[in-house]
């Protein structure tokens, strides 16, 4: 009786220990049953939103940073491509706060007022804009733009573009006077005369004889309108050429006819093996990073964001040995040095004139009023301060040695 009782005793203890393991018992109770698992967060998104496709080297620059930065963050994300400077915008915007987007980005000048009419309605929603201007004015803590120092890069482009044209004049290939560059330019905005001044004054300071021609296409992407403005330029005496424009268009007309180019936003060696020097661009990936970092920790993301060459926003391409002149690498290597500790300055105010002056003062449309008025002094210790009132360029002065062939656009 005794045995048959201990094993009823057994059978009873551990029905009641069973019982407390299945209701959780205490937390020493050693329950066998997986811990509830903690609610995961909910996914984070991010849209992009791009003027044209993978066919324009400016939207492919944005394309392969957002792909970057999204895929090193382990983040979902969306690319809508060739929406038009309109309404089309905001609709793109409003499908993707649809879609579950938190950040949505857009890449061309044209999207701003779409994303900000956008940015007003879907307040849970960041936006960020790049070459955008109005952001430090709408105040809105859901609207951002973003630009970099890109001038700085086709300051350095300019340089490589500088010695190429001092080793055609030692060869006796060009004289000095003939040293004449032709740019491709889309509009007349601030942005691409900030480019287009900046590549000229860095091309100077490597040979001060250099003039430059610049015609316009208007529009950012026409491979056929660039490519004829190119051969223009050419057949009009530009031993060199240079762009801001999106296609292929001027530096196929370039590799056709022999003459060097310095492209933008990305290598054109295979295309142009024989003519390509190199490229500046803007790399967007560290902006992305930083945008979407912030928004996922729920961190105020900068009104106005501008990169550097520090922050490895302001990136140059290889340097081609096929077209470059010999000691290009190292030239660029000791004037980037020089931007980056300060002891250059891009625009030094006593490196060029305007109608034959030395500007000392300059108020610029920093606020982009109706008007276009200048509204800020940009001008202080012997140098134009470009793109650190806002990130978007403003320098728009028409200085000596460069002659714009239309100004229609």
């Amino acid at each position: 009786m005794k045995k048959k009782s201990l094993v009823l005793l057994l059978i009873v203890v551990l029905a009641a220990v069973t019982l407390l393991a299945g209701c959780g018992g205490s937390s020493n109770s050693g329950s066998s049953e997986p811990a509830q698992e903690a609610e995961e967060a909910p996914a984070f998104k991010a849209g992009f939103i791009c003027l044209h496709d993978e066919n324009s080297t400016y939207d492919l620059n944005f394309i392969n940073g957002a792909k970057e930065a999204c895929e090193k963050l382990g983040i979902e994300y969306m690319i809508k491509t060739n929406i038009p400077e309109g309404q089309e915008c905001y609709d793109a915007a409003a499908d993707m706060v649809d879609a579950g987007c938190n950040i949505i980005f857009a890449d061309s000048f044209g999207h701003e007022d779409y994303m900000i009419e956008a940015a007003k309605e879907f307040t849970d929603v960041q936006f960020c804009h790049s070459t955008g201007t109005k952001a430090h004015t709408e105040g809105l803590d859901n609207y951002h733009n973003a630009f970099a120092s890109i001038y700085e890069g086709r300051y350095l482009a300019g340089v490589a573009a500088g010695l190429k044209l001092n080793e055609m004049i030692e060869a006796g290939d060009i004289t000095a006077e003939q040293a004449k560059i032709g740019y491709v330019g889309a509009f007349t905005y601030a942005e691409v005369i900030s480019g287009y001044t900046s590549f000229f004054l860095g091309a100077r300071s490597i040979c001060p004889s250099a003039t430059m021609e610049v015609t316009f296409t208007g529009s950012w992407y026409d491979e056929t309108a660039e490519k004829e403005g190119a051969t223009n330029l050419i057949n009009d005496n530009c031993v060199l050429i240079s762009q801001h424009a999106d296609s292929m268009g001027a530096p196929t007309a370039c590799e056709n006819a022999g003459v060097p180019d310095v492209s933008y936003n990305g290598s054109t060696v295979d295309a142009c093996p024989n003519t390509f020097i190199v490229s500046s661009r803007i790399d967007w990936a560290p902006y992305y990073e930083y945008a979407i970092k912030a928004a996922m920790a729920g961190e105020a993301i900068d009104t106005d964001w501008t990169g550097t060459l520090a922050t490895e926003s302001v990136r140059l391409t290889d340097v081609n040995g096929n077209a470059a002149a010999a000691g290009t690498d190292e030239k660029i290597a000791e004037v980037r040095k020089g931007l980056e500790d300060g002891s250059i300055h891009v625009f030094d105010t006593s490196t060029f004139t305007v109608d034959g002056k030395t500007v000392d003062s300059y108020m610029a449309d920093v606020d982009t009023d109706p008007a276009y008025e200048g509204d800020t002094e940009v001008i202080a210790d012997g140098y134009f301060h470009e793109s650190e009132f806002r990130s978007a360029p403003y320098f728009d002065l028409q200085i000596d040695g460069i002659t714009l062939l239309d100004t229609a656009f």
